[in-house]
């Protein structure tokens, strides 16, 4: 599925991203590749499922839909601040959003704040280490968040799925690679 997530990444990513950046800085920018897939899903996940079931959970010993999305908003800025060496802002998006639209904009703003470490980081500074878990390298830190962020889009796939809804990742298309339009 990571693998997957590149692919389906990598369009946008070489829209928006210097081709040269890329090259000087291959490790850095696939995870920010990696990056993108992912925060692409969760985004798409969060607005697929209808409001009236942010509240479901299989059984009463695990997260709700929303409040698996508001963990994942949460984590975004306990693994991004770590890379940008600042003191996380621990919003406690999990335990203090309810509604959609306050869980979806609660994520987007989560994931604005994340894109300034993907962003920031070059090859050069990825070995850098920092302290989360005893000493990690920055690029560490980020892979960690996505590995993360993709277990939790499991849950929501599965929750998804009791609720008759396709996941974004079994969407018709969504492994398809783009054409490349150099190419004849």
């Amino acid at each position: 599925m990571v693998l997957g997530l590149g692919a389906f990444a990598q369009s946008d990513a070489q829209k928006s991203s210097d081709t040269s950046k890329r090259e000087e800085n291959p490790l850095s920018a696939y995870n920010r590749i990696i990056y993108a897939g992912v925060k692409a899903i969760v985004l798409r996940s969060a607005d697929k499922m209808p409001e009236e079931n942010y509240s479901f959970k299989p059984v009463d010993t695990v997260r709700s839909y929303g409040q698996i999305l508001g963990h994942v908003a949460d984590s975004q800025y306990h693994f991004c601040s770590t890379v940008l060496g600042e003191e996380s802002p621990a919003p406690k998006i999990e335990k203090t959003k309810t509604s959609k639209a306050d869980i979806i904009a609660a994520l987007k703003d989560a994931f604005a704040y994340c894109d300034k470490a993907y962003e920031g980081l070059t090859d050069a500074a990825a070995p850098q280490m920092v302290k989360r878990w005893g000493d990690v390298p920055k690029l560490g830190a980020l892979g960690v968040n996505n590995i993360h962020t993709v277990e939790h889009y499991g849950n929501l796939i599965t929750y998804m799925r009791m609720k008759n809804i396709v996941p974004p990742t079994s969407e018709p298309g969504f492994m398809q690679q783009p054409k490349n339009e150099t190419k004849k």
